[in-house]
């Protein structure tokens, strides 16, 4: 029996399920990047909250894919009536089936533009959300600065009424709100970047400044960018997740979202045009939110990284696997313990090293099948936005940084290698993969960081190329195994 509004009421006991009526939920916020991690997070805040709070009915959300490679999910969403469930799997062995409501509508921009431009324009929309990942704002890599060259953005300047990419759907969505004399909305980003609501106003006020310094000028004077920092675990779906959505609730759900019990959402708290109680379940709406952002993306996310190229080069498929193999833990406490911790600083209410402590335990946990794939994804942008800005940060501080360079040095064995310690193939996923390729494959082994802008202030320093350059020698002549243990042992 497919999921749907007909069949909710069939759901298996057991099965948590929207209690209110969705029928009285009116759209109020518009969310750019409608993924798993949204649906598994800001989604079910919503839907927890809308059980609780009727004054949510007014925060429905809107649902908004971009992308060609999301249709499938857009289709799905659209003919389960936006229903879908929730798959929170415990260590334990147990999973919490809920089914989640608080999407009232998707659209999808292949589709046609005007829909979701009508949809950031109309006056019950107070807050646009986004989940558009760390490529999505158009950043120059080595300056940090708004690429306007980025083909996207050219696109919409060259074509503003037709936008392809989020920020221009923001610009045209608030300047026909501005020509209506309607207030604008609150952009609140909700990826994983330092300052993602400050890097949010960047983006558009340069990309707006560009096309209409006049909307550029009101856009700087009245919308709202809170920073915001989340946290929360979600895999890819796969058939198996599936299966078991539909083993838990007796309805068949062809997207499933699978996450870890632990979530997390620190917001800042200037909304001039309103927000749903989000503090009624649990968000932490606060004045300042970058101790919180700095000590997730230095501990979660650069922890992520510390444990995916040593993970697949030993062979690892899964998050959970390379966490337990003695090696790559004592990498991670390390790492979390000895090297991260220290340019976080200190956190409201947070013991850090118990933070730490459930880093550990988070990744370790053999319910959730983050893929090594997933963690690799990417990687010269993950590292330079997650590990490499705390090795800046070490140096500077004349601490040291042995982990760090442990994991640089697998990086650089695995965009080399392409095989793991088996001889059997990784596949590098990278928009960078070709240039990353040549430059690993040269005799030198200072290639792949030397003149790389991501490695800028750190491949001319000695204090981390020593380091790095014999951790790699011993990586080719003792193994990876044995050189990261190794190392370990003699900064211990």
């Amino acid at each position: 029996m497919k999921l749907c509004t007909a069949t909710l009421a069939s759901a298996r006991q057991g099965t948590a399920v929207p209690s209110y009526d969705r029928t009285t939920v009116r759209p109020g916020i518009v969310h750019i990047g409608m993924g798993n991690f949204h649906r598994a997070h800001q989604a079910v805040y919503l839907d927890r909250l809308l059980t609780r709070d009727p004054t949510a009915r007014d925060f429905g959300l809107v649902g908004v894919n971009l992308l060609e490679q999301d249709e499938r999910l857009a289709r799905v969403m659209a003919g389960q009536d936006r229903l879908y469930t929730v798959l929170e799997r415990h260590e334990d062995g147990t999973t919490a089936a809920r089914i989640v409501g608080s999407i009232v509508d998707n659209l999808w921009a292949p589709d046609g533009t005007e829909p979701i431009i009508r949809a950031l324009a109309d006056p019950r929309t107070r807050i646009v959300t986004l989940t558009i990942t760390e490529g999505g704002y158009c950043q120059d890599p080595v300056t940090g600065e708004v690429d306007l060259a980025e083909p996207g953005l050219q696109a919409d300047l060259a074509h503003p009424r037709a936008p392809v990419t989020a920020f221009g759907y923001l610009a045209e969505g608030l300047r026909r709100r501005r020509s209506a004399s309607i207030a604008p909305f609150t952009v609140l980003s909700c990826d994983n970047v330092i300052g993602n609501g400050d890097l949010a106003r960047s983006v558009l006020l340069a990309f707006v400044t560009a096309l209409d310094p006049g909307l550029a000028e009101w856009v700087a004077t009245n919308v709202a960018f809170p920073n915001a920092m989340v946290d929360r675990i979600t895999p890819r779906t796969s058939a198996a997740d599936v299966d078991e959505a539909e083993a838990a609730t007796g309805l068949r759900d062809d997207a499933p979202v699978p996450c870890e019990p632990f979530t997390q959402w620190v917001v800042e708290d200037t909304f001039p045009s309103g927000r749903p109680s989000w503090e009624m379940v649990g968000v932490q709406m606060v004045d300042d939110v970058r101790p919180f952002e700095l000590m997730k993306l230095r501990l979660i996310n650069a922890g992520h990284q510390t444990i995916a190229y040593a993970g697949a080069l030993l062979g690892h498929e899964f998050g959970w696997q390379a966490c337990a193999d003695p090696t790559v833990r004592r990498l991670l406490q390390h790492y979390l313990e000895h090297e991260g911790i220290h340019t976080v600083g200190t956190v409201p209410g947070v013991d850090l090293h118990a933070y730490c402590d459930s880093v550990v335990e988070r990744f370790s946990n053999p319910r959730i099948p983050d893929t090594m794939a997933r963690l690799c994804n990417q990687s010269s942008t993950m590292l330079s936005t997650f590990l490499l800005p705390v090795a800046r940060d070490l140096l500077r501080d004349g601490r040291d940084l042995h982990a760090v360079a442990t994991v640089v040095a697998c990086w650089t064995r695995f965009v080399r290698e392409r095989r793991d310690e088996h001889g059997r193939p990784l596949e590098l996923v990278d928009t960078r993969s070709d240039d990353l390729h040549i430059r690993a494959t040269r005799d030198d082994p200072l290639a792949l960081i030397r003149g790389n802008p991501i490695f800028a202030g750190l491949d001319d320093d000695p204090r981390f190329v020593e380091v790095y350059t014999r951790i790699l020698h011993d990586m080719g002549r003792l193994g990876v195994r044995r050189a990261i243990d190794d190392v370990l042992a003699s900064a211990a």
